[in-house]
C-alpha cells in the first residue's frame, strides 16, 4: 500500500473522535440548505444542488473570481468513480485549464497500480460543449480543457481501480489533484458510496507531502459522505485522499500493470519453463544431430581397416623377427598428429623440428650451462640427404626456424618474428590434409566456421533475451537459445570429419602407436638402433611416449657408440653423456613447445 493508505489508516481512531464530536456539535448549514449529504431533490440543477449541500466558502478575504474546484465523486457497486467536477475560472485564468489525475503508483515489487480514466467531456453553463484533450504524463493523466471565454464548467470522467482490500473492508485510495495549470483558491472533494465512510484522511501540498489537508469530515452528524477540502493551491501540488468503507460497500478490482525488474523479466512460470524445456531439447538435439551427421568420420572399407590394424607390426624383408618399422603409408609426425586431434598443436611442430633434425637436416646442440635452467640449443644447418624430400610445410618451418641464417640459438626464437613464420606453417599443414584426401575441407575452417555461428547464434540469443526482457516477461525462454549457441561453439571442434582414407589412416596410426608403446631395443639389431630409434622418436612425441622411447634410445647409444657424447643429429657439451640423452631431450621438447606457444600469432589461430 501507499503511503497515503498506511497514513489513511492511522487517521481512522481521530477521524472517528472527529465524527463523534461532529455529532454532538454539528457543523453550521447556511440557512435553508438541506442537511450535509442529503439526497438530492430531484428537478434542482447543479448550482442549486452545490448551494445547498457545500459546507467551504472562498476564504475570507479572497478575490470573488478565484479560481474554485468542486469535485464531486460516486463510486457505484462495480468499484467504479464516476466524477463531476464544477470549474469556476477567475478573471486571470487563461483559455486552457488543465488538471491532473493520478493514473499509476507503485503497487508491489512487480507491479504498478493504474487508474484508467475514460469518458472525460465537458460543458459550459449554457450546455455548450467543451473539448477536453487526455494527455498521459508519466505517473498523471492530463484533463486539458479549452474553455474559451467560459466563466465556468462541468467536466465529467470515470476512474478504475480506485478501490482496494483492508483487514477493515474497502478502502477508496487516490490522488484525485495531480496538479493544476494555475492557482486554485479552494478545492472541494466529495465522495458519495453505496454505504457511509468509516474513517479517512488526505494529505496534500508539494508530491510526498505529509501534510494533512486544509479540512475533512464526514458529513456531519449522518456521517453519509466524505469531503476534503484544500485551500490556495499552487500548480504542482497534490491532493490525495483516503476514505475507508464497510466490508461489501462495492467490487474491489485493483487494475495492475506488471512492471519490469530483473526477477519479473525472468520469471519462471510454468509457461516460460515450458517453452524454455521445449527449445532446449529441441535445439540441442538438433545440434547433437548435426554432430553425427556432418561431424562422423567416413568408415574405411572393412577389408582396409581390418589389414591397417597390424601394419607396422606385418613382416617385412630384411630385419631380424621380421618385424615391420615403417610408420603408416610413410605419414610424418606431423601429419599423424593433426590427423588424430583434427588440429595443428604445439606437440605436432615441436616433433616435425625434432623430426627434420633426425633426419639430417640440422643439428641440435646442447651449450654448456650451469643449471638446467639456462639450458640453450643451437641449431646448425647442414647439407640435406639428397634423396630426401621435404614437404611444403616442412620447407616452411626450417625457413621459420633459420630465415636465411645458418645457425640459430633456440632462445632467438622468441623475439626474431618466429610466431609469424610459424602461422604460415600451420596453414600449410592444414592444407596438406586436404592435398592428402583425408579431410575433405581444412579442419581449422570447418571447426571455425561452426564455431562463428555458435557464437552468432549465442549473439542473438543474448539479444533475444535482452528483448524480451525489455518488453515481456518471458527472458527465461531466451536463455534456452543462449545456451544452445554456447554448446555450438564448444562442439564445433567435433565437426571436422575424415575422408575413408583418412580412416584407414587412422587406423594404421593406432597399430603403430601400439608398437611404439611396447617396443624395446633388443628388438632391431645393434648396429641398427641409433638410426631406427632416432627415427621414430618424433613419432614418440606425438603419442606422448617421449620419456621412455628417449630412454630406449639412450640406451641403444650407449651400446652402439664409443665416444658416448653425441648422437648423429644431437651433441651434448663436454661432460655430456648418451645417457644424459632422455633428460636432455625432455628439457629441449619443453623450451621448443614454451617458445611456440608464447608466440602470440600462434596463440589466435584456430
Amino acid at each position: 500500500m501507499s503511503e497515503t493508505g498506511l497514513r489513511g489508516r492511522g487517521a481512522r481512531p481521530a477521524a472517528a473522535v472527529c465524527a463523534a464530536a461532529l455529532a454532538v456539535l454539528p457543523w453550521t448549514v447556511p440557512s435553508g440548505a438541506a442537511p450535509a449529504g442529503a439526497a438530492p431533490v430531484p428537478g434542482r440543477d447543479r448550482q442549486e444542488e452545490r448551494d445547498t449541500t457545500d459546507t467551504h466558502t472562498v476564504p475570507q478575504g479572497a478575490e470573488a473570481d478565484a479560481t474554485t474546484v468542486d469535485i464531486r465523486l460516486r463510486i457505484d457497486e462495480a468499484g467504479v468513480v464516476h466524477a463531476e467536477e464544477t470549474l469556476d475560472f477567475g478573471a486571470g485564468s487563461g483559455r486552457e485549464f488543465t488538471r491532473s489525475l493520478q493514473a499509476r503508483a507503485p503497487y508491489d515489487a512487480d507491479h504498478d497500480r493504474l487508474y484508467p480514466v475514460s469518458g472525460a467531456g465537458a460543458e459550459d453553463p449554457s450546455g455548450r460543449e467543451l473539448e477536453v484533450r487526455t494527455e498521459e504524463r508519466g505517473d498523471a493523466v492530463d484533463l486539458v480543457v479549452e474553455r474559451g471565454d467560459a466563466p465556468a464548467a462541468v467536466l465529467t470522467y470515470t476512474v478504475r481501480g480506485t478501490l482496494q482490500s483492508t483487514a477493515d473492508g474497502v478502502e477508496l485510495e487516490w490522488t484525485p489533484v495531480a496538479g493544476y495549470s494555475e492557482a486554485v483558491t479552494e478545492t472541494q472533494v466529495q465522495v458519495d458510496a453505496p454505504l457511509p465512510p468509516v474513517a479517512l484522511s488526505c494529505t496534500a501540498g508539494d508530491p510526498r507531502s505529509s501534510i494533512y489537508c486544509t479540512s475533512s469530515d464526514m458529513g456531519g452528524h449522518e456521517a453519509l459522505t466524505a469531503r476534503f477540502l484544500q485551500a490556495n493551491m499552487v500548480p504542482g501540488q497534490r491532493l490525495s485522499i483516503v476514505a475507508a468503507y464497510p466490508p461489501g460497500t462495492a467490487r474491489v478490482e485493483p487494475v495492475l500493470d506488471r512492471t519490469w525488474s530483473l526477477t519479473s523479466a525472468f520469471a519462471i512460470t510454468p509457461v516460460t519453463g515450458s517453452v524454455f524445456g521445449v527449445l532446449l531439447i529441441g535445439l540441442l538435439g538438433g545440434l547433437a544431430a548435426l554432430v553425427r551427421i556432418r561431424g562422423r568420420d567416413e568408415r574405411a572399407l572393412r577389408t582396409e581397416s581390418g589389414a591397417a590394424d597390424n601394419v607396422p607390426l606385418a613382416p617385412g624383408p630384411g630385419l631380424p623377427g621380421g618385424i615391420r618399422f615403417r610408420p603408416p603409408d610413410g605419414v610424418h609426425p606431423g601429419q599423424i598428429g593433426t590427423l588424430l586431434d583434427e588440429q595443428v598443436g604445439v606437440v605436432d611442430l615441436a616433433a616435425t623440428v625434432v623430426d627434420l633434425a633426425v633426419r639430417g637436416h640440422y643439428l641440435i646442440e646442447e651449450l654448456p650451462h650451469e643449471h638446467p635452467a639456462s639450458a640453450d640449443w643451437l641449431l646448425s644447418k647442414r647439407v640435406p640427404p639428397a634423396d630426401e624430400e621435404l614437404l611444403p610445410y616442412e620447407r616452411m618451418l626450417i625457413d621459420a626456424i633459420f630465415d636465411r641464417r645458418v645457425e640459430v640459438r633456440l632462445s632467438r626464437l622468441r623475439r626474431d618474428g618466429f610466431g609469424e613464420r610459424l602461422g604460415a606453417v600451420r596453414d600449410e599443414l592444414y592444407r596438406d590434409m586436404v592435398r592428402l584426401k583425408w579431410f575433405s575441407r581444412r579442419p581449422n575452417v570447418t571447426r571455425n566456421r561452426w564455431a562463428s555461428a555458435g557464437i552468432g547464434v549465442t549473439v542473438g540469443g543474448v539479444a533475444l533475451t535482452a528483448v524480451l526482457a525489455a518488453f515481456t516477461h518471458a527472458a527465461f525462454t531466451g536463455l534456452a537459445v543462449v545456451i544452445a549457441g554456447a554448446a555450438m561453439t564448444l562442439g564445433a571442434q567435433y565437426m571436422p570429419a575424415k575422408t575413408a582414407r583418412g580412416s584407414s589412416v587412422l587406423a594404421h596410426t593406432m597399430g603403430f602407436r601400439a608398437f611404439l608403446m611396447t617396443a624395446e631395443a633388443e628388438h632391431v639389431p645393434k648396429e641398427r638402433r641409433v638410426e631406427l630409434f632416432s627415427r621414430y622418436l618424433p613419432y614418440a612425441l606425438i603419442f606422448d611416449n617421449v620419456d621412455r622411447w628417449a630412454s630406449v634410445l639412450a640406451a641403444a647409444g650407449a651400446g652402439e657408440q664409443s665416444a658416448n657424447k653425441r648422437l648423429p643429429w644431437y651433441e651434448g657439451p663436454e661432460e655430456w653423456q648418451v645417457e644424459d640423452f632422455a633428460e636432455a631431450i625432455t628439457s629441449f621438447v619443453l623450451t621448443l613447445s614454451g617458445v611456440i606457444s608464447s608466440t602470440h600469432h600462434f596463440r589466435m589461430l584456430g
